[in-house]
């Protein structure tokens, strides 16, 4: 009897899948039971057959893991989602593997890498657990579960989860670390500083237990990133061990640096300005397959109507100075040339794999932790931010510009909103998956998911387990579902609502239905994601009982987690 890697992947995948169901289906309803542990046991009993006849394989059979994960990356972004930005790599990703155009996120940095790590919700209350910081003591990282199933781990690039023992990579599961521990730095020259007006904090740099202080000429961040990734997977390569790594980047996050010879490319190709690139993505997006044109519309320019912090208006493009466009420009040529370097170094990443033979057994999955960002300057900070920046060109590692709310909406197109905000152009951002011989290839997933199913889903790709307690501390039950299923293509109904709030923006989506509370407009409006995705049609006042069951809803799950807190200033 021989048994291919694949069918043992699908046989351990498949107890697996198994035992997350049936906790559910059984939960209240004893007589059931009986049945589904008969399933179980013909599970278990295949997968052992197939470890005995495979000569007890299991480590050879399970796939390596690579997460990339990018920063404030919109939705439209990427060439394979619509985008005129040069992403050849990751088009080639998506042909090759499966697109997913509801996949969500927790709408910033911090609190999206919590969930993604954990499989749960953030716990932003610091008065819960007793703890201030977002990963908690009682918290298993995807690490963890990882290395404990036997996997060689490595984290590579932004963590944004604790800068100090024990909340480093290296305390958190992952035998290998290099990038920046807390947000995003100088891409040139890490060391630097922020500028005064923006805080003037330092962000540290750290190799393992290494602070790393000195940085070659010619360095940037995003390829020291790529290649630390290639030289760990090429190591990993040699050993008999299947692999676990996580590649970060923090582009295109600000500040807008990128070599000139990148910027180059992009020259002159954003002058029609972010109205006409926002319609152009629109119809790419559609003719892609990616979106309905009758159910998801194009929304409207942002205009600002409180004094959140991250509320903008996006001025007409028409309507502005000369100098005043041309500054524009040059952002957006950076930014676009920012998304494209990160796809060269994904490209040698992805060769490094065909390289060591390793290609045809890691799942590859790509996401971004928010969408774009529209980020500028507190009032106050303005005439500092301008004469910083005076006479440097954007792109520059001397300046520290930002993308700006014009192309942070636009980058998110069809979408409401930027990052930090619960409508889908804050928490909706591509995820791309490849898994040779399992994911059908070119195929696109419109089925919700959540970086909190990550965790689940590495349970079952490692076979790993879930540990009941970290020494003295119970560990939370995981929030999210595995998504092993979607990724070869098997329709899945959520069993749960998905929930969110950050500084005061809210949301709960449950099926179809999505309930918004905007840090603006402080009130629930309601939203049917199936006729009107781009969410323009407010439906609060013709379903209040729908309204009212899911605000009691998001209510409960607020309370349970701890996600009354977390408010921005204006809020």
């Amino acid at each position: 009897m021989v048994i291919s890697p694949s069918q043992l992947v699908s046989a351990v995948v498949s107890r697996q899948s198994l035992t997350c169901q049936n906790r559910s289906i059984a939960a209240g309803r004893p007589w059931i039971v009986r049945i589904l542990l008969a399933r179980v046991w013909l599970a278990s009993a295949a997968v052992g057959l197939a470890l005995q006849a495979s000569g007890g394989l299991m480590a050879a059979a399970r796939p390596n893991i690579l997460l990339i994960v990018a920063d404030d990356l919109g939705f439209s972004d990427l060439g394979a989602y619509g985008s005129e930005i040069r992403t050849p790599h990751l088009d080639r990703l998506a042909r090759e593997g499966r697109r997913y155009t509801q996949f969500y996120n927790n709408g910033v940095c911090v609190t999206t890498r919590v969930s993604l790590m954990t499989g749960l919700y953030p716990r932003q209350d610091p008065n819960l657990g007793g703890e201030s910081e977002l990963l908690k003591r009682n918290m298993v990282t995807l690490g963890d579960v990882a290395r404990a199933a036997g996997f060689t781990t490595a984290l590579t690039g932004k963590w944004h989860l604790g800068a100090e023992a024990p909340q480093r990579p290296i305390d958190r599961g992952f035998a290998e670390f290099y990038g920046v521990l807390s947000g995003g730095c100088n891409y040139f020259d890490p060391s630097r500083p922020d500028p005064a007006f923006y805080g003037g904090k330092r962000r540290p740099f750290m190799h393992n237990e290494r602070l790393v202080t000195t940085f070659p000429d010619g360095y940037y961040t995003t390829d020291a990133f790529s290649e630390h990734a290639i030289g760990v997977i090429r190591r990993a390569a040699e050993s008999e061990r299947p692999f676990f790594i996580n590649l970060n980047y923090t582009a295109p996050h600000f500040p807008l640096h990128v070599p000139r010879e990148d910027i180059e490319r992009y020259r002159g190709r954003y002058a029609e300005g972010y109205e006409v690139l926002r319609r152009r993505r629109y119809e790419r997006l559609a003719s892609l397959g990616l979106i309905d044109p009758s159910v998801t519309l194009l929304s409207d320019r942002e205009t600002q109507s409180s004094e959140y912090r991250y509320d903008y208006t996006v001025a007409s493009w028409e309507k502005l100075e000369v100098v005043a466009r041309r500054r524009e420009e040059e952002r957006m040529e950076v930014y676009a040339a920012m998304v494209d370097r990160m796809d060269q170094g994904i490209g040698r990443v992805l060769a490094a794999l065909d390289d060591t033979g390793q290609a045809e057994r890691t799942v590859v999955i790509f996401l971004s932790d928010n969408g774009g960002c529209a980020s500028v300057p507190l009032p106050e900070e303005w005439a500092q931010y301008e004469a910083d920046n005076r006479g440097i060109s954007v792109g520059n590692e001397e300046g520290y510009e930002f993308l700006g709310p014009g192309w942070g909406w636009a980058v998110n197109a069809p979408f409401r909103r930027f990052k930090t905000w619960t409508y889908e152009g804050g928490i909706c951002t591509p995820m791309i998956v490849r898994w040779p011989g399992m994911v059908p290839p070119g195929t696109i997933s419109h089925a919700p998911g959540h970086v909190i199913d990550l965790m689940p889903t590495l349970i079952e790709l490692t076979a790993g387990e879930y540990p009941k307690q970290i020494g003295d501390f119970p560990t939370p039950s995981i929030e999210g579902e595995s998504l092993v299923p979607s990724f070869k293509g098997v329709s899945q109904t959520r069993a749960a609502p998905l929930f969110f709030e950050l500084y005061g923006n809210r949301a709960v989506r449950d099926g179809r239905w999505k309930l918004v509370w905007g840090a603006s407009q402080r009130r629930w409006e309601l939203y049917d994601l199936a006729t009107d995705r781009s969410e323009t049609r407010d439906l609060a006042a013709v379903h209040p009982e729908r309204v009212k069951a899911l605000a009691i809803a998001w209510t409960e799950w607020a309370q349970r987690t701890g996600n009354v807190r977390g408010r921005a200033p204006g809020t």
